[in-house]
């Protein structure tokens, strides 16, 4: 049993005929179309950001106040000013980090996009090639100079979709609206 499985594997090396290398996350970084994506992703997670950055300081300021005028309420007033604050907290809290998750479904669906978009790309430039796996380099452990087509890939893209192509999508639209 063990000489059949070792004789069966030289004849399944032998049906691939070419293996290229991409480093997926460079080329969605360094393409046109995929840095176009991350831009606006980043501008909606720095107005994220600052907007948290808004009411964590509204937060601190509100309750600098009620501690200070802690001393002078009566402690059945503090209580009720100090659990509104409280409810008011953890709403704002919620709402920024659903905010923070749907930035991140955006993240996702952008990299399902460029993916959708550059496969075509892709699957061209393999047959060219004559190559039948393409693999990310990130789990490739060594490989021969000039397996790795990122460079070749990024320059497709750009020229394939330049600014990133008519029907491109935005990357800023809500999560699961028309793209």
């Amino acid at each position: 049993m063990g000489a059949a499985i070792s004789a069966a594997l030289p004849v399944r090396a032998q049906e691939i005929q070419g293996v290229a290398v991409v480093d997926q996350e460079r080329m969605f970084r360094q393409s046109v179309f995929g840095a176009r994506l991350l831009s606006q992703i980043d501008a909606r997670g720095d107005t994220l950001a600052a907007e948290n950055r808004e009411i964590e300081a509204s937060l601190t300021a509100e309750e600098r106040e009620l501690t200070d005028a802690r001393a002078e309420l009566d402690p059945a007033e503090f209580r009720e000013r100090a659990r509104i604050f409280d409810e008011r907290v953890r709403r704002l809290r919620a709402e920024q980090d659903a905010k923070a998750r749907a930035l991140a479904d955006l993240q996702e669906e952008a990299r399902a996009t460029f993916v959708r978009r550059v496969s075509p790309i892709l699957s061209e430039m393999m047959g060219e090639i004559g190559a039948d796996v393409l693999l990310d380099r990130r789990i490739v452990l060594t490989a021969r100079a000039g397996v790795d087509i990122t460079d070749r890939a990024i320059a497709r893209i750009d020229a394939a979709l330049p600014e990133g192509g008519e029907g491109a999508g935005d990357a800023t639209a809500e999560p699961g609206t028309a793209r």
